[in-house]
């Protein structure tokens, strides 16, 4: 890792400041967490670190989306969790202080910063970012817990409606080019031929519209009712 010069501190600051973790941190706090960022910027595709490496740091995405996966023996990938604009991620490997728990792809052109572990002292510093980073990470265990639960209690129908809820904040859910049938299929642990005959369902029920770019909630209150079905 390269020293942070002057005019990175204040792009990091502003970066920083805008994110919604960082949001109630005093200014010296901001500063120092700042000194300590360093930027990055990943291709789409590219390996951000590896599953089994060492931790290098805390990441905070200013824009760009990646995927946290973990991948099995034959090569099939379980989504852990999709991370874009103005998330943190790492937690974990920053506090446990071991090699990554996960491998991190740049789904698209994305630049991200990265709070190195060594800087990471500063938590004994400033209580506030020790707080940040505590409750960043309970809601990390708190969206695995869910995660859990949707793979051993719902099935993909039900995993699917969930998702879609989640992901909309209107009735229309705009698909992102990266955005692929393989893509979500690792996101609910299953395989895209189980997923597209889940959306042909849930789109033959009139719950969904589906469109090259989007699919259309059409039946709110029934894809919730989907949404709570267990295996």
């Amino acid at each position: 890792m390269t020293t942070p010069t002057d005019e990175s501190t204040h792009a990091a600051a502003e970066v920083l400041s805008a994110v919604a973790s960082f949001a109630g941190l005093d200014v010296a706090t901001l500063e120092s967490i700042s000194r300590a960022a360093i930027r990055r910027k990943y291709a789409a595709g590219q390996v951000v670190f590896l599953e089994g490496e060492p931790c290098t740091g805390l990441y905070v995405v200013q824009d760009g989306w990646l995927k946290s996966v973990k991948t099995s023996p034959a090569g099939r990938e379980q989504v852990m969790r999709f991370v874009g604009p103005g998330e943190v991620f790492n937690e974990l490997g920053v506090l446990v202080g071991e090699n990554n728990l996960v491998t991190v792809i740049a789904l698209e052109p994305t630049t991200v910063w990265i709070i190195q572990r060594d800087t990471l002292q500063l938590m004994e510093e400033h209580p506030q970012l020790s707080r940040v980073i505590t409750q960043n990470l309970a809601r990390r265990v708190q969206h695995l817990i869910g995660l859990v639960e949707d793979l051993s209690l719902r099935t993909v129908e039900s995993r699917l409606a969930r998702l879609l809820l989640e992901q909309s904040s209107t009735d229309v859910l705009v698909r992102r080019r990266w955005a692929t049938q393989a893509e979500m299929a690792a996101r609910l642990g299953t395989v895209p031929d189980v997923l597209n005959r889940a959306l042909r369902n849930l789109a033959e029920e009139g719950l969904v519209q589906i469109q090259r770019h989007q699919i259309q909630i059409l039946n709110r209150q029934g894809l919730e009712d989907k949404a709570m079905l267990g295996n």
